[in-house]
Order: C-alpha cells, then sequence, then structure tokens
C-alpha cells in the first residue's frame, strides 16, 4: 500500500495532510549533531551509505513525517562530472577548478562518485515502513550550474548570469551535462528504491523572464522529460524558489507531477492560478518554526484553508535552520495532522 504522501502526489486527497519538512534531516537535531561529530565532515557523512541512511531515518523516528527524504546534497552533480568539492568550514561548499575560467570538457568525469548514494537509498528502503514514501532528489540544472561556474555560492549569481549573456553556448553546454548526468542520477535513486523526486532550483529566482525560461524551465523539462520515459510511475517535484509569477508556466510547461512553493507566494494567489488538480507542497516560513507559539498556528492555517480544494503536501517554504527548536516541529504536526 503506497503511504499518503505518494498518494497525494498521484492526486488523491486523504484524510488529512501529508507532512515533510525540507532539510529534515540535519543541525536542529542533536542525534545528527551526535553523528556528525563521530563521522567528521559533511561530505564524509554523504559519502558513508550507512550513516547517510540513518541520518535520513533520524527525522522520521522522531516525528513520523509522512516522507523520509534523502541525505546527500545537490552539489554531487559536479563532483560526478569531475569538479573537486570540499564543504570548508563556516565557507559552505568550494568547487574546482571553476567554470568561470575552466573549460567543461578540461574535467574527468567520475560518475563512480554516486554510487555510494545509491546505496544510501537502498538502507533507507530497507528500513521504512510502506506508510512512509522515500524522496529522493537533485539540484536543478540552473542552480548546479551557479555553483560550477563560480566555484562557490554567491548572492547574486553574478558570474553565471554574466555568462548567460556573453556565452549562452557556453553555459548551455555546462547545463546540458547536467541534465545528463541529473536524468541517470535520478533513475539510479528511483531504481534502489526513491518512490518519488524532488528537483530543487535554489536561485531561479534571480533571473529575467526570458532568461527564465530558456535556463530554468527547458532544463528541467528535459529532466521531467527523459526520467518520466524510464520511470513514468514516480513523481517529480519541482521546486523553483522565487519563482514568484512565472510559477504557472513552470508547472504547465516543465511536465512536473507536483510543485513546491517558497515562504514568499501567497497560497490564495497560488491556490487559484496554478493548474486545477496540480498538487502543491508548502510553504510555511521557517521563521515562522523558529517562532512557534499563536504565530506558528496561525500562518499553518492560513496555508491549510487556501489548499484545501486540491492536493497538498504540507512543508516549509524552503529548509528547516538550524536554532529550530524541537517543540516547534512537534507542535507544527500537531496541528496538521489534526487538522486543527
Amino acid at each position: 500500500m503506497p503511504g499518503l504522501l505518494l498518494d497525494t502526489l498521484r492526486g488523491q486527497n486523504g484524510p488529512r495532510r501529508p507532512v515533510w519538512l525540507m532539510r529534515q534531516a540535519g543541525r536542529y537535531l542533536p542525534e545528527y549533531r551526535a553523528l556528525r561529530a563521530e563521522k567528521g565532515g559533511f561530505l564524509e557523512l554523504v559519502h558513508d551509505s550507512e550513516a547517510a541512511a540513518e541520518i535520513t531515518l533520524q527525522p522520521v523516528r522522531r516525528f513520523g513525517f509522512d516522507g523520509a527524504i534523502l541525505f546527500s546534497d545537490i552539489l554531487v552533480i559536479p563532483h560526478a562530472l569531475g569538479q573537486d568539492l570540499a564543504f570548508l568550514e563556516g565557507e559552505g561548499p568550494h568547487l574546482s577548478p571553476r567554470l568561470v575560467d575552466s573549460a567543461l570538457n578540461a574535467l574527468e568525469p567520475a560518475h563512480n562518485r554516486l554510487e555510494p548514494i545509491y546505496r544510501t537509498v537502498e538502507l533507507v528502503r530497507e528500513q521504512l515502513g510502506p506508510e512512509t514514501t522515500l524522496l529522493g532528489f537533485a539540484g536543478s540544472p540552473w542552480t548546479v550550474a551557479t555553483y560550477m561556474i563560480a566555484g562557490q555560492g554567491s548572492r547574486d549569481q553574478q558570474a553565471a548570469r554574466v555568462m548567460a549573456y556573453r556565452d549562452p553556448a557556453a553555459l548551455q553546454a555546462i547545463l546540458e551535462a547536467i541534465v545528463t548526468l541529473t536524468v541517470e542520477y535520478l533513475s539510479g535513486q528511483a531504481d534502489a528504491g526513491a518512490e518519488a523526486v524532488q528537483l530543487f532550483d535554489s536561485w531561479a529566482g534571480s533571473l529575467a523572464p526570458a532568461e527564465f525560461e530558456r535556463w530554468v524551465i527547458a532544463p528541467n523539462a528535459a529532466i521531467v522529460a527523459g526520467f518520466k520515459q524510464r520511470h513514468p510511475r514516480v513523481p517529480v517535484i519541482g521546486f523553483p524558489k522565487g519563482a514568484g509569477g512565472k510559477l504557472a508556466a513552470y508547472a504547465a510547461e516543465t511536465g512536473v507531477t507536483a510543485i513546491g512553493l517558497d515562504e514568499t507566494v501567497d497560497p490564495l494567489w497560488a491556490a487559484q492560478e496554478l493548474p486545477d488538480g496540480l498538487p502543491v507542497q508548502g510553504n510555511l516560513d521557517p521563521l515562522a518554526l523558529i517562532a512557534g507559539g499563536k504565530s506558528l498556528k496561525e500562518a499553518a492555517r492560513l496555508i491549510l484553508d487556501a489548499f484545501a480544494g486540491r492536493p497538498h503536501i504540507f512543508n516549509l517554504g524552503h529548509g528547516i535552520l538550524p536554532d529550530t527548536p524541537i517543540a516547534h516541529v512537534e507542535q507544527l504536526l500537531a496541528q496538521v495532522k489534526g487538522g486543527k
């Protein structure tokens, strides 16, 4: 029997809203902090299949979420394409050589770097009950490319945006490489037991409308089409953070099964403007979860009411923050699961 989350992604309205939280496996949990202190750095955890499986399962055990999201990172794709990847304390991820000053074809692909992640999926699936949906994921091409080009994250993605105007052929080649490997990567996760997958486009909101069509919608549509050829029954959630008024076009043109909304999207607007019957996911402000109490209850109620007429997965508008109190997560789950 499929779980409530999987049923919702397939367009059904169940007895209550399924709920999971982006970055639900992470630093706000003491059990995660303890395991990371024991095992070492972030990338080491991602490549330790047993540890990554344990981290994936931790929030499900503690809270009873309807979905388990694979513990990994979007930058495993550039790592597998041949860039060196390091997570530096206090600085975040660094990729080298940067594609702003190095050619894509100079990289030596190392697709075997993805093998431990497939094993993580297998281990998690073995331990999850049928009521909990296992979610795989990947970064969307535009967002992944911004890191590959600049070598690290940035506030405005300037290096990639300038390349889009100055040398669109070079950017297109990078995106096509990401698309091709991402289809393989998501298919590998599905083969290993992932029941649904999510595409994270964290920097989709940085692009002008015409650029959004070319660098966000088109490559995501290519991934969805390629993946669904291999796994037609595995739902794909698209999460174009910051897309705003371009969400309807994204939903219509990419072919995603469901669309994730960030916290800046008015749920009443989304309920009206998105295609009828399209499952939606979101979109509580992570800071409301930190605040807790009456503010959290009212914010969650607004979202629950707005999406009462369509398949809806309750989630945050972005990842859970490290200083989120566990008691506030418990408060939210009691409200969502209790229908209050």
